[in-house]
This record gives C-alpha cells, sequence and structure tokens, in this order.
C-alpha cells in the first residue's frame, strides 16, 4: 500500500501472499463499489433486495437518445442512493449509438462530508441486446 489514504479489505475477500486478507487503497475501493451498484440487479442481493440500480433491464431498449437519458438517470440516483456518503457524483455521461452503449461516471470521494480529492472518471460500455 503505497497511498497515504483509508486501506479498506478488497472485494472480493481473497488472501494475499503472507495468508493475510488483501486490503485495497481507496481508489480502488470506490471503483468496486461503484462496478457494485451499477452491476448488481435489484432482487439479487437476499438482505438488500432493492440494492442495485436496475440498468441490466435496458439491455433490450432500442439505443438513442430515449436510453441514454433513463441509463442517466438509473445511474445518478442509484449511485446517489447507495453511495451518497461516500462519493459525490459529479457527472454520468452517457453515449447510445446504434448498438453500443457507453456510460461515463465522474464522481469525487468524500471524506466527512467533504471533497477528498480530484474528480475520478469510469466508463463502462456494452451492446444493447447483445453479449458485451
Amino acid at each position: 500500500m503505497t497511498g497515504g489514504g483509508p486501506v479498506h479489505l478488497g472485494f472480493p475477500l481473497r488472501l494475499d501472499l503472507r495468508g493475510r486478507l488483501r486490503r485495497s487503497e481507496e481508489e480502488a475501493y470506490l471503483r468496486g463499489l461503484v462496478e457494485a451498484v451499477l452491476f448488481t440487479r435489484p432482487g439479487e442481493r437476499i438482505n438488500r433486495p432493492d440494492f442495485g440500480s436496475g440498468v441490466h433491464a435496458l439491455v433490450f431498449a432500442p439505443a438513442g437518445d430515449e436510453l441514454a437519458g433513463v441509463t442517466r438517470s438509473l445511474v445518478q440516483g442509484s449511485l446517489q442512493q447507495w453511495l451518497g456518503d461516500l462519493i459525490r457524483v459529479e457527472d454520468v455521461r452517457v453515449r447510445a449509438e446504434e448498438s453500443t452503449v457507453e456510460v461515463t461516471v465522474v464522481y469525487a470521494p468524500l471524506r466527512a462530508g467533504a471533497v477528498a480529492g480530484p474528480p475520478r472518471t469510469m466508463t463502462i460500455g456494452g451492446v444493447p441486446g447483445g453479449a458485451p
């Protein structure tokens, strides 16, 4: 661990070379949380059936401005609901053209309610109606 920020348990739980639980720095931890919210389907987690974004339901929607708007709203709302105390979502950009959808999330980590560092960017993409 090289950074000076908080250290968290890595996810998924794994052992390091010394047989201890693997840890991750805040950057990787937050990125993993954003991915968990975006890629988890509501109803998938037994103890939190409403956790997730519901973006998977848009897989068969036709790409275009409507898909981009709905995706933007789902991503923004889900991240705010589940991670609002850990990150501030600064921007969600969705590009839906022909057979691909690309979502870019710009977020800044929060510590004690204040922004802690520069914004981070994460981009994911896929093909609606087909395999990623």
